[in-house]
């Protein structure tokens, strides 16, 4: 709600208990309810996890336990994860008869296809360091280290311009679904735009100065 304060930098999602999120309450899609509340149930999640990557602020998805099927999708949709070793990601939507298509948007965006598809169609989890391994997160940590780590990284994006961030985050997911030639006149005009940045010019002079850029934000 207050993602335009200043103060807003960074966004992190956690959860508290052994399961960092198990994916929609099915007692939500029985049949007992319609299709029109079917429909706004799945509208939400895909609201919720295209939300995330439109926010000006990087979102970390700091993950201790069990994440699975739009849990495994919302993990996917953030823009940095940071798992413990305990940590383990699956859709197995498809052992109850539900084919997690929802979650492979975001899968399928992350991971290679290959690795995407086993998952959709056995179930099965993959570990904390599987997971690192194919790019569904971006660090694997001891999970007393978990908080610490997090910190860390949300920290060190603390020190940057929340406009520079904002502009490169929307280039980042606009330029990444284009061509080649089309990625890099898109990405071009950006540069020179952020460029025109009061903060783009206060970091270029406090390079040259030798010192430390202070940010209008």
């Amino acid at each position: 709600h207050d993602v335009k304060s200043r103060e807003l930098r960074v966004i992190v999602i956690a959860a508290e208990g052994p399961v960092f999120c198990s994916g929609h309450d099915l007692k939500e899609l029985s049949s007992e309810d319609d299709v029109k509340h079917h429909s706004q149930v799945f509208e939400l999640c895909a609201e919720v996890m295209t939300l995330i990557q439109k926010l000006p602020v990087p979102v970390i998805a700091k993950v201790n336990g069990l994440a699975t099927a739009a849990g495994c999708q919302l993990v996917a949709s953030c823009d940095i994860a940071v798992a413990s070793e305990k940590s383990q990601f699956a859709t197995p939507g498809v052992n109850i008869g539900l084919f997690c298509s929802t979650p492979a948007v975001a899968l399928g965006r992350s991971l290679p296809r290959k690795v995407a598809l086993e998952m959709l169609f056995t179930g099965e989890p993959l570990s904390a360091h599987e997971a690192l391994m194919h790019g569904l997160v971006s660090k694997v940590v001891p999970e007393d280290k978990l908080e610490e780590e997090t910190m860390k990284i949300s920290q060190k994006i603390c020190e940057s311009s929340k406009s520079v961030l904002a502009l490169g985050k929307a280039t980042f997911y606009r330029q990444i679904t284009q061509d080649l030639d089309t990625a890099y006149k898109i990405t071009t005009k950006v540069m020179v735009d952020n460029l025109t940045l009061r903060d783009g010019q206060e970091g270029i002079e406090a390079f040259v100065q030798k010192r430390k850029p202070v940010w209008s934000h």
